[in-house]
């Protein structure tokens, strides 16, 4: 599992950072990429990485700002052409499908594959499978606004098998009936339960991606014990101000966010082009007293995720 941000600026694309849109790679966990926001030019951005767009399997928009959805068409269309077949499902406020669909009508684009609009009034779970749940909530933006929160099955435990070298118990077939918690007898006559030889499910990884937004307690219910948090900082920590009138977070805000939800790290992203280079990194240090592990993101960076008690490479 990783994330990889396609643009992390704010409002409009500039030389060093693209509007927003950041991609969750789920490629071992079920061969797909989830995107999140598809700002203007997303598909360009895409063709610097090695993210292929037949894999992207859901779209999860969290408010109809252009700066996040003006991608979308583009996106769509190419899809098409580079031979995606599987069917896409996009997530987003009420409006979402009116503006495709229109897009595509007028452009008199024919896709080649099945689309699937998932319009939410409000918050709670909107998808569930056997290895994802996803969890929407509103947020406090001038228009309708939703984070999102991605919950990870637990994975069952490993078969213990030094444990059971230990104990003289012979390899072959033995072992898949204990994995499977079955109670198997030995030939030399002993009786073995296998749930003596599973170690502890493995628990699933939590990823919190918001919209923009000004401080609310839906980010904190959204980011609660998250590995990781996805949040706005379109304002340093001295523009509570102008953060608030215009619907945004400062990093500082963000910073308080993560530390109350008890999330592990916290990835700083939509930065306004006011900040370039060195001052666009001070929105993380300035704010790592509140929130040490705080960091600024910058397009194309891709962060592991990590099974809990692992360390991820970007650590």
């Amino acid at each position: 599992m990783e994330l990889e941000f396609l643009g992390t600026g704010a409002g409009s694309p500039s030389k060093q950072r693209n509007v927003s849109s950041t991609a969750l790679k789920l490629l071992a966990e079920r061969n797909a990429v989830w995107l999140f926001d598809v700002g203007e030019a997303t598909q360009h951005q895409i063709l610097k990485t090695t993210i292929h767009p037949r894999k992207i399997e859901k779209i999860f928009i969290t408010h109809l700002h252009g700066d996040h959805i003006y991608g979308l068409p583009g996106l769509l269309s190419s899809r098409s052409f580079q031979r995606g077949s599987g069917p896409l499902t996009i997530y987003g406020p009420t409006g979402i499908k009116d503006f495709v669909l229109t897009s595509l009508k007028v452009s008199g684009t024919r896709l080649a594959y099945p689309l699937h609009f998932v319009e939410l009034t409000r918050g709670g779970v909107i998808f569930h499978d056997k290895t994802f749940t996803v969890t929407a909530a509103k947020l406090d933006h001038n228009i309708v606004c939703f984070g999102y929160r991605v919950v990870e099955a637990d994975h069952p435990g490993e078969l213990l098998v030094d444990k059971l070298r230990a104990a003289n118990v012979p390899s072959g077939p033995l072992y898949g009936q204990l994995k499977a918690g079955k109670i198997v007898t030995l030939p030399d006559g002993r009786t073995l339960d296998g749930h003596d030889y599973i170690a502890p499910d493995q628990p699933g990884r939590v990823v919190a991606i918001m919209g923009d937004t000004r401080p609310t307690e839906n980010t904190v219910k959204l980011a609660r014990n998250a590995d990781v948090l996805v949040h706005e900082a379109t304002f340093t920590k001295d523009e509570e101000k102008m953060a608030k009138q215009y619907y945004h977070s400062t990093s500082a805000q963000a910073a308080t966010i993560a530390k109350k939800a008890g999330a592990h790290k916290l990835l700083l992203t939509h930065i306004s082009a006011r900040y370039v280079g060195k001052a666009a990194y001070q929105l993380a240090y300035q704010v790592r007293d509140i929130f040490k592990p705080t960091w600024v993101v910058k397009d194309f960076d891709v962060v592991e995720i990590p099974f809990k008690g692992g360390k991820s490479q970007n650590d």
